[in-house]
C-alpha cells in the first residue's frame, strides 16, 4: 500500500520541521511505502529550502512549486493530481490537523470507507467571528445544496484512490474540495476530534474573508437556490408595491389627506435600489463563476518538481 500525504503550504518555514518529526514515525507504523507532497506557493520565507533540505535525507518527501501564487485550494488538487497513494490524505502543516489521527483514518479507510473525515469538536484558538461564520455557512449551504457537505470537516481527510481520480476529472475552478468530495459521493464516515492550536506563526488565511469566499462557493457552486430567492424576494417587492398602490387609491378615493412625502419616497426607491442591487450580485456571482469555467484557463501552473521525474 502506497499512502500519500497532500500538504499545500506558504510561508511555513517555521512548521515544516516540526510537522515532519511528528509525522514520520507515524506514517513509518502504518506503512514504510508513503510520499510526503508538499504544494508550495511561491513564498518569501525559506519554505523551500526547508523542504529540499529535509528532502535530500528522505526522498519520499517530494515538492511542487508552482509559477506563482494560486491559491490553497489550487494547491490543494495539484497535490492530489501528483500524488500515487492507494490512499490519499489532505492536511495543513500548522499540526492543526493533528497527524496522530493517521493511524484511525487508515483503519477506517482498511475498513471500506472510501471518504474519512475528521470532524471538528472544539476550534481551539480561532476567533468567535470565525465560529460564527463557519457554522452559519455550514447550516445554510446544507439548507440549499444539492448535495450535504458534512459540517464542521476542512480539506483534511483521507480519500481513496478512486475518489481521488473522480475530483480530478470534475476540472472544476473553484476548488472547494469539500463540495467537490460530496459530489462525488463514495462511502464515508466521520471522526471527530478536537482541533489544537496551530504551532507555529500566524494563518496566511484571512480568517472573515477567506470563511466568507468558502461560504459563498458551496452556495454558488453547488446550488442555485440563491436564484430562486431573488426571483422570489422580486415577488414579494412587487406584491408589497401593488399594496400601497392601493392604500394610495383608497385614500384618493376617499377624500383623505396623505400625508406620505419625501422621507416615504426616498425610503422607498432606497429600498428597491438596494434590492435591486442585490439581485444583480447574486446573478454576478453566478456569472462569474460561469466565466472562470468557460475561459478553461490551467487551474495551476508547475514551476518546479522535485521526486516526480520528468514535468508533465
Amino acid at each position: 500500500m502506497l499512502l500519500s500525504i497532500v500538504v499545500p503550504v506558504y510561508r511555513e518555514e517555521k512548521n515544516i520541521p516540526e510537522f515532519l518529526r511528528r509525522i514520520r514515525p507515524l506514517l513509518s507504523a502504518i506503512t514504510e511505502d508513503y510520499e510526503i507532497i508538499f504544494s508550495l506557493d511561491p513564498s518569501p520565507d525559506r519554505t523551500e529550502e526547508v523542504i529540499l533540505e529535509h528532502r535530500a535525507q528522505d526522498e519520499r518527501i517530494k515538492l511542487l512549486k508552482f509559477s506563482r501564487r494560486f491559491g490553497q485550494p489550487m494547491a490543494t488538487l495539484a497535490g492530489m493530481e501528483y500524488s500515487r497513494g492507494d490512499a490519499v490524505v489532505v492536511m495543513d502543516v500548522d499540526l492543526q490537523d493533528p497527524p496522530e489521527l493517521l493511524t484511525e483514518m487508515v483503519a477506517k479507510w482498511r475498513e471500506g470507507y472510501e471518504v474519512v473525515l475528521p470532524q471538528r469538536r472544539q476550534r481551539t484558538g480561532e476567533p468567535w467571528i470565525k465560529k460564527l461564520v463557519a457554522a452559519t455557512g455550514y447550516k445554510v449551504i446544507n439548507k440549499i445544496a444539492d448535495v450535504p457537505v458534512p459540517p464542521n470537516t476542512g480539506d483534511f481527510r483521507l480519500m481513496s484512490r478512486r475518489v481521488v481520480q473522480e475530483v480530478v476529472r470534475l476540472k472544476e475552478h473553484h476548488g472547494f474540495l469539500r463540495g467537490m468530495v460530496a459530489v462525488v459521493g463514495f462511502r464515508q464516515c466521520l471522526i471527530p476530534f478536537d482541533r489544537p492550536p496551530r504551532f507555529a506563526g500566524q494563518t496566511n488565511y484571512n480568517r472573515f474573508v477567506g470563511s466568507l469566499r468558502i461560504g459563498f462557493n458551496g452556495i454558488f457552486c453547488f446550488s442555485t437556490y440563491a436564484l430562486t430567492l431573488s426571483t422570489m424576494f422580486g415577488f414579494v417587492v412587487a406584491g408589497f408595491s401593488f399594496l400601497l398602490m392601493a392604500i394610495y387609491l383608497f385614500y384618493k378615493l376617499m377624500g383623505w389627506q396623505i400625508l406620505w412625502g419625501n422621507p416615504t419616497l426616498v425610503i422607498l426607491i432606497s429600498f428597491l435600489g438596494g434590492i435591486q442591487l442585490i439581485g444583480i450580485g447574486i446573478l454576478g456571482e453566478y456569472i462569474g463563476r460561469i466565466y472562470e469555467e468557460v475561459r478553461a484557463r490551467p487551474k495551476f501552473i508547475v514551476d518546479r518538481a522535485e521526486g516526480f521525474g520528468a514535468l508533465r
